[in-house]
C-alpha cells in the first residue's frame, strides 16, 4: 500500500488528462479481471435498467470501472495538488459559487449519494467552510491516514465512525456544521426500511429523514461528476428540499430514492453500481446475486 501511495504522490503532478486516461486504462483492465465485481455491477443494471440491452448494460458497467478507477487515482489531486490548481479544475454549479451562508445558516444535512466522485463534492466545501460526516476506518492504517488528513487538509473536518452513534452527529448539526450524508448503501435491517430503488424494494437507512425531524436541519443535495473531456470535476448543489421530512418517515425516504434514481439516470456509468444495493431481501426472498 505505501508504494501505491508512493505511486499515487508521484502521479498527482501530471496534468489531469494524462491522470484520468491513466485511471480509466486501469479500470478497463479491472473490468476484464474482477469477474465478482462486474458480476455484481450487472446484476444490479439488470435489476435497475431492464429496458436496455445487454450490450448497453456492459458498457454502462465497463466505463463505471473506468470511472471508479479514475476516482481513485484522481484522489491524489485532492490529497496534494495546491488549493489554487483544485479551484481551477472544481465547476461549481448553479452558480460558481459554494452556498456557503445557505449550508450554516441553520443545521444542514448535505446529502450526497454515492456516485464515484463523491469526494471531490468534500474537497470543494472543505476550501471554504468546515463540515462533518461519517468515516469508515479503513484496514490499512497508511491509507486510512493518508485519507484522513487529505480530507481533512483545508478547513478543519469532523469524521464519526458508525461506533460513535447518532450523538455526534445531532451535536454537530445543532452547532449548524453541515453534515455530509451518504444514505444510499446497504447496510441491513437495522434503521432501514424496504424501499423501492428503482422499483426493487432495497434495505434503505431511514436516517436521513430521521435526523432531519429531530433537529429541523434542511437537505441539501449535492453531486459530483466528472467533466467531458477530462477537463476536471462538476459539483452541482440542488435546492433544499421543501416540506421534508414531513411525517411519513418511510415516504421522505421513498422521495429521497427517487431523488438519487434521477440523478443516476443522469450519468449512469458513474453510479456506485460494484456495491451489493439490494444484498438485503425481505424474508422468504432468494439472493438477487447468486450465479444461475
Amino acid at each position: 500500500m505505501k508504494l501505491m501511495l508512493g505511486l499515487m504522490w508521484l502521479l498527482h503532478w501530471l496534468p489531469l488528462p494524462l491522470l484520468g486516461r491513466f485511471g480509466a486504462a486501469i479500470g478497463s483492465l479491472l473490468f476484464a479481471t474482477l469477474r465478482s465485481r462486474r458480476h455484481i455491477a450487472l446484476t444490479n443494471l439488470r435489476l435497475t435498467m431492464p429496458e436496455l440491452t445487454e450490450d448497453e448494460r456492459i458498457d454502462i458497467a465497463r466505463r463505471h470501472f473506468q470511472a471508479y478507477s479514475r476516482s481513485v487515482w484522481e484522489r491524489a489531486i485532492l490529497w496534494w495538488a495546491p488549493e489554487a490548481r483544485l479551484r481551477r479544475l472544481i465547476q461549481i454549479e448553479p452558480n460558481g459559487v459554494i452556498p456557503v451562508a445557505e449550508m450554516t445558516a441553520k443545521p444542514t444535512i448535505l446529502l450526497c449519494p454515492h456516485f464515484v466522485c463523491l469526494d471531490v463534492a468534500g474537497a470543494a466545501i472543505a476550501m471554504e467552510a468546515s463540515a462533518s460526516s461519517m468515516y469508515v476506518t479503513q484496514k490499512n492504517a497508511a491509507f486510512d491516514q493518508v485519507l484522513r488528513a487529505g480530507r481533512a487538509r483545508f478547513k478543519p473536518v469532523k469524521l464519526f465512525t458508525r461506533q460513535d452513534g447518532i450523538k455526534p452527529i445531532l451535536r454537530a448539526l445543532r452547532d449548524k456544521l453541515p453534515y455530509f450524508m451518504l444514505p444510499d448503501m446497504d447496510f441491513g435491517e437495522k434503521d432501514a426500511e424496504f424501499v423501492p430503488f428503482f422499483g426493487i424494494q432495497a434495505a434503505t437507512l431511514t436516517a436521513t429523514a430521521r435526523i432531519a425531524a429531530t433537529t429541523g436541519a434542511q437537505v441539501m443535495p449535492v453531486i459530483a461528476t466528472f467533466l467531458p473531456n477530462y477537463q476536471g470535476w462538476r459539483v452541482k448543489f440542488y435546492p433544499v428540499w421543501d416540506n421534508y421530512p414531513g411525517e411519513d418517515m418511510v415516504a421522505a425516504t421513498r422521495r429521497m430514492n427517487e431523488f438519487i434514481e434521477e440523478r443516476v439516470r443522469e450519468a449512469p456509468a458513474e453510479y456506485f453500481w460494484t456495491h451489493k444495493r439490494f444484498k438485503t431481501r425481505p424474508d422468504g426472498e432468494p439472493s438477487l446475486y447468486s450465479k444461475k
